[in-house]
């Protein structure tokens, strides 16, 4: 069974031949560590401020290839691009005209949106913004990583792009009390947008789509689930139904304590669930809910673990994950998050050859 096979058959709520790995994001710092420590070259150029992916060197391209294979993760992700430019050395600015503070530590934090305020909505498009070009760096990681790799592609979900087209979370949640039309028609732009980069993702070739957007903290949902299902719920299913049209499948991502959700994912009909934050939901009671209707991704602690824990502690964490999460199959190791640049490289290293050791499926 080669990697692609192993992953789409734990999304498909099978038991594949070892536990599929995935990884949501390798931070270019990571990488680079990553790279020292397996003795690759490493790219002469520095990470650039505020880097977003889908924004990447083709340098940087090269090197996330040869790691997917050097260290035998079963997928790639990538995000296509949103066309970043920088203002200053501070902000940039995206062809949807969203404006950001870039950080040398993650995501770009959106700042001003391009919907101010209601009349702003008419003839606003985004899907006539998206062209063949955003996708040739999702395209190369394809050809050059391997067909015989599964090929995930991130998409913001509904409530994540309106959102950001409304410059931070504030302006939406005011919009759900005061202007409920508003939140449709944010909604109605962000799920067409989605539907779009989706049917250029499958004309090149992805498997996978994590369907990105955060809707919880840790203690609570970041918007209740009566709204979730009003606002949010028919729009993921519209993009999820096409995503199987296109014969791909489809994850949903969300940090957080997603328990009061967990019953609308099934609904809605993802094919899997990332990335099970350890803070706040046990993977193997979300196993034992999923299994059957969505396959479980994650949930190797990013934030305490992998930065600060030592390598022994690692394998000992995906042992018992494993052991938890894996029998039966639906289920596809990761970390809670990504590998972000707080991560000690060595013990991601660590994950990764636990994983190889543990996770290969007794044959009987």
């Amino acid at each position: 069974m080669d990697s692609k096979q192993r992953i789409l058959t734990a999304l498909s709520n099978a038991q594949p031949d070892k536990v599929p790995i995935y990884e949501n994001l390798i931070n270019e710092p990571i990488l680079i560590d990553l790279a020292r420590i397996l003795g690759v070259n490493v790219p002469k150029s520095s990470p650039k401020r505020g880097l977003i992916l889908g924004e990447g060197s083709h340098e940087i391209l090269d090197l996330y290839c040869l790691l997917i294979r050097e260290l035998g993760l079963d997928s790639t992700n990538y995000d296509f691009s949103i066309g970043l430019e920088a203002i200053d050395n501070d902000y940039g600015r995206d062809k949807y005209g969203r404006v950001y503070r870039l950080s040398e530590h993650g995501d770009p934090i959106v700042v001003e949106g391009p919907i101010k305020e209601a009349s702003d909505i008419k003839g606003y498009d985004m899907v006539s913004k998206l062209r063949a070009d955003d996708f040739t760096k999702v395209q190369y990681i394809i050809d050059e990583a391997g067909r015989d790799k599964a090929h995930c592609m991130s998409v913001p979900d509904p409530f994540k792009t309106s959102w950001l087209l409304r410059g931070g979370m504030q302006g939406l949640f005011i919009d759900y009390i005061l202007n409920p039309k508003l939140v449709h028609a944010l909604a109605r732009i962000s799920t067409d947008f989605s539907i779009a980069a989706i049917g250029m993702a499958a004309k090149i070739g992805v498997d996978v789509i994590v369907l990105e957007g955060d809707l919880a903290g840790e203690r609570y949902t970041l918007i209740s689930p009566e709204h979730y299902q009003e606002y949010v719920k028919p729009y993921e299913k519209e993009i999820v139904d096409f995503a199987h049209r296109k014969e791909l499948k489809i994850a949903k991502h969300s940090d957080g304590n997603v328990w009061p959700l967990l019953e609308d994912f099934v609904e809605v009909g993802f094919d899997g669930f990332h990335p099970v934050q350890p803070q706040c939901m046990e993977i193997a009671k979300v196993k034992e809910r999923l299994t059957g209707e969505a396959c479980v991704i994650g949930n190797i602690d990013c934030r305490y673990l992998l930065p600060f824990g030592t390598v022994e502690e690692v394998e000992e964490a995906v042992k018992k994950t494993i052991e938890e999460a894996a029998p039966g199959g639906g289920y596809i190791i990761s970390s809670s998050n990504s590998i972000h640049p707080g991560c000690k490289a060595e013990n991601y290293v660590a994950m990764l050859e636990a994983v190889h050791k543990y996770g290969v499926y007794d044959e009987k």
